[in-house]
């Protein structure tokens, strides 16, 4: 035995010297893999977020490692998400809107004949629904009893799959809605009367009134050219990210929004469209417009249509969550 191993060993000197050398490239390629795996998936510092992906039909919650720590099947195309106060979450479905507890118990449905693209809880405990092809704007009650209604479309009219995406009921009663297909938004009075509107070109998508009274809309690819911008109270353009801005980052079709405590701006990046995997998912921009963290898991994320950061303050029910 022992003279075996000494012949082994100098008869074969270089093939320890290989298999060590092999091996430790291995581990090597292993590890940068794995380095490269994690920095494809975030750059810069990582959010707790939720969001919805449309195209998956699904819902995430992220940490800020970039790891999925809970997730929920919607039934159906999800474009818009809250996580209240108490942990549930609040979406749309395709053509409803539903709220699961974290351990995925149903504790509030709603469902219609309409495609759904906007919800919201309200402070009083409502819930408001934007119907996009049916072109109205409600709000229900916990039981599901329809409370309030206003029709932008004449009964019977039907708006098409383009008409609204995301709206929502202000602090001042009146509501903001983005009505993609004309290109425009529109603040609208209960009573239906047009308070303000701002052009949109590209279609937007979502729209968030700012405590400053400036409202910040996401615009999609209706014309080659998605962006997200902020306008004053007359309409006049304030900031503006145009979809060729970002240094290495094309902007495919841009839909959530959360305008954070420190003045940032996290937007959604829709990969829809032919563009699947083109583009981060996530962008995090300061108001100087450098980015600071993107998110994009091509491999368990499709199209994320809206998002929440879970890792600053605010409470939904008050108006703390500008999303």
């Amino acid at each position: 035995m022992i003279q075996r191993n000494e012949r082994t060993r100098h008869i074969c000197p270089w093939a320890s010297v290989l298999m060590i050398a092999v091996m430790g490239l291995a581990a090597a390629s292993a590890q940068g893999q794995s380095e490269a795996d994690a920095g494809d998936i975030q750059t810069g510092k990582g959010h707790r977020f939720a969001a919805a992906d449309y195209t998956a039909s699904k819902v995430f919650i992220v940490n800020a490692s970039g790891e999925v720590e809970w997730e929920y099947d919607t039934g159906g195309s999800c474009d818009d998400l809250w996580v209240l106060p108490n942990g549930n979450l609040l979406f749309n479905t395709a053509t409803g809107v539903t709220e699961v507890t974290q351990d995925k118990e149903i504790v509030f449905r709603y469902a219609s004949k309409s495609e759904i693209y906007a919800c919201q809880r309200l402070a009083n405990g409502n819930t408001f629904v934007g119907e996009c092809s049916a072109g109205r704007l409600l709000e229900i009650a916990p039981n599901g009893e329809i409370v309030f209604e206003l029709r932008l479309l004449p009964e019977g009219k039907d708006g098409g799959h383009l008409y609204m995406r995301n709206a929502r009921k202000l602090a001042n009663g009146n509501y903001l809605v983005a009505l993609s297909g004309d290109e425009v938004v529109r603040e609208y009075a209960p009573d239906g009367t047009v308070v303000k509107e701002f052009a949109a070109p590209g279609g937007p998508h979502s729209v968030v009134r700012l405590p400053n009274g400036n409202t910040l809309i996401a615009c999609g690819d209706k014309q080659k050219a998605a962006s997200v911008f902020e306008v004053d109270p007359d309409g006049k353009e304030v900031w503006k990210i145009a979809h060729d801005e970002l240094p290495g980052i094309s902007l495919k079709f841009m839909a959530g929004l959360h305008r954070l405590p420190n003045g940032n701006t996290v937007m959604s990046n829709w990969v829809g469209h032919g563009e699947f995997g083109k583009a981060p998912h996530l962008i995090e921009v300061t108001p100087d417009k450098k980015v600071v963290w993107t998110f994009q898991d091509h491999k368990t994320m499709r199209t994320i249509a809206s998002v929440q950061i879970l890792d600053v303050p605010g409470d939904a029910l008050k108006g703390e969550v500008f999303h």
